[in-house]
This record gives C-alpha cells, sequence and structure tokens, in this order.
C-alpha cells in the first residue's frame, strides 16, 4: 500500500514544482522517491502544452529498474507504470499535490525478487505490524497469541506456489517453534487472493483440518482487494506469476479524487 501511495504521490507531484511538465522534471520528481535508481525513464504525453494549464496532462509513462524506496529498505527490481489522462483542479497546480477532478487510472507492472521481499519480512517495521494484525485477529491464530514472530521466511515456487516459515518464539518456551506453510497463491476475479491447497505444519505436525480451515478462512479474508474499496481506490489484478527467485505481477488500479490515500501525502 505505502508504495502504491508513492507512485501515486509521484504522478501528481510531476505538476506541481514549476507549473511545466516535461520530460526531465517529471523524471526527476519521481526519482526524489528512491535512494538509489539503476535506471528510470519518464515520458510525459502532454500536447499540446498549454493543456497543463487547463489541469490536464494526457498520459505519464515509467520504466525503471533497480529502484530502492526511500522510506521503506525496498527494492523493486522492475517497475512498468502508464496512466491515463490525468485531469486535476488547474487552482491547486502549485500545490504539493494537485487536487484530482476526475479518477487517477492506470496500469503498472512490478518483478520483485525473493531476496528482496525477506529483507522487508525481516525488517522492524514489518514484524511490529505482524504482531498487530496477531492481536486484532487473536480468534483465528490462538498458536501464537502470546509469541514473538522470528526469522520469517518466504521462498518463491513454480506454478505459483510458496513456502512460507516464521519462528514463534514465546515467553515459557526456551526454543521456538517453526510454523510453516506451502501453498498456491491464486487471484479470483482479479480481487480476491485464495490460498490453493495449503499445507501447514507447527514443528512438524500437521494442523488439524478445522483449525486450518478457520485461518486459510481469515487469510483470505484479509486478502481481497474489495476491502480498499472504502478508502477510495480499486484494483484489479491482471496478472501474477510466482516462480523460483521471483515475483511478477501486473495490476490495475484507479484512485478516486476524496481518496484517503491523497489526503495523507497533502
Amino acid at each position: 500500500m505505502e508504495l502504491l501511495t508513492i507512485l501515486i504521490s509521484s504522478l501528481l507531484g510531476i505538476v506541481a514544482p514549476v507549473g511545466v511538465v516535461i520530460d526531465q522534471t517529471a523524471e526527476n520528481a519521481i526519482r526524489s522517491q528512491f535512494s538509489t535508481v539503476e535506471e528510470l525513464q519518464v515520458r510525459v504525453d502532454n500536447a499540446p502544452s498549454y493543456q497543463l494549464l487547463q489541469g490536464k496532462v494526457e498520459r505519464v509513462l515509467i520504466a525503471g529498474r533497480s529502484l530502492q524506496l526511500k522510506q521503506q529498505d525496498f527494492r523493486i527490481a522492475v517497475l512498468e507504470l502508464e496512466t491515463d489522462q490525468i485531469e486535476f483542479e488547474p487552482s491547486s497546480i502549485r500545490q504539493k499535490l494537485p487536487k484530482l477532478k476526475q479518477p487517477l487510472q492506470a496500469g503498472v507492472r512490478l518483478v520483485v525478487t525473493e531476496q528482496d521481499i525477506n529483507k522487508v519480512l525481516q525488517s522492524p517495521e514489518f514484524l511490529k505490524r505482524v504482531q498487530k494484525f496477531n492481536k486484532r485477529n487473536s480468534s483465528a491464530l490462538q498458536l501464537a497469541q502470546a509469541s514473538n514472530f522470528v526469522n520469517p521466511k518466504v521462498e518463491f515456487l513454480a506454478n505459483n506456489r510458496f513456502i512460507f516459515q516464521v519462528e514463534l518464539q514465546s515467553d515459557e518456551e526456551l526454543i521456538p517453534l517453526l510454523f510453516k506453510i506451502n501453498s498456491g497463491l491464486s487471484i479470483v476475479g482479479g480481487r480476491q487472493f485464495q490460498l490453493v491447497d495449503p499445507q501447514v505444519s507447527l514443528d512438524g505436525e500437521e494442523f488439524p483440518a478445522e483449525f486450518l480451515n478457520l485461518i486459510i478462512s481469515n487469510i483470505n479474508q484479509q486478502l481481497d482487494l474489495r476491502n480498499l474499496e472504502g478508502d477510495g481506490l480499486q484494483m484489479r489484478i491482471l496478472k501474477w506469476k510466482m516462480k523460483p527467485g521471483k515475483l511478477e505481477v501486473a495490476a490495475f488500479f484507479r484512485v478516486e479524487p476524496s481518496s484517503k490515500l491523497l489526503e495523507t501525502r497533502r
């Protein structure tokens, strides 16, 4: 979610600094969101140029490789993005984030590596979020109510399958318990992630079917992209390809002018 918010603010930010949109200005605005960039190309289609003063940008195209986010310790191996026409209030052109007149729509393609994902999973910030999620969902995750999550790791397999494991360290137990899930991950209707044929174990012991179904049902509910619509964001997954070492995702998103994502960046 943070990545999408950064991309949205970058797209709107290209029209704010100087009131003139050119490719180099746009590239500088987007590059500023990353600490390191191996390759970045930005093209802004905005002919005739006076459309900007009317609050319009025809299209923005972004292509980049090895982009390291500033705000998070996360690297994107490949980023490709193409917007539809962007329309905003002309009077807001010099604001930090111009106000949209109509929804912002774009297609995006991302490639991330297993190594970079694991780096995020093992960061203190992510582990804190996991602990908060566990407290909110303790009824479905009773095994970990009093546990700390240690050394989480994911391994991408062929055919959209993955292995995720994490050690559960409680105050009472000196030796951590190894929680492990081997599962496929499919997309239903472009919006609903679902675990496929999951195999879950705790210290080598398979979970009972009833308990497993409870956990899987809870996870599937959390992975429904329709949960984002209340924040003014619609997203549809167009491509999901997981294979050893990396994950490729292509998606379409639509951001309403009233979206909370825009308010948090103003």
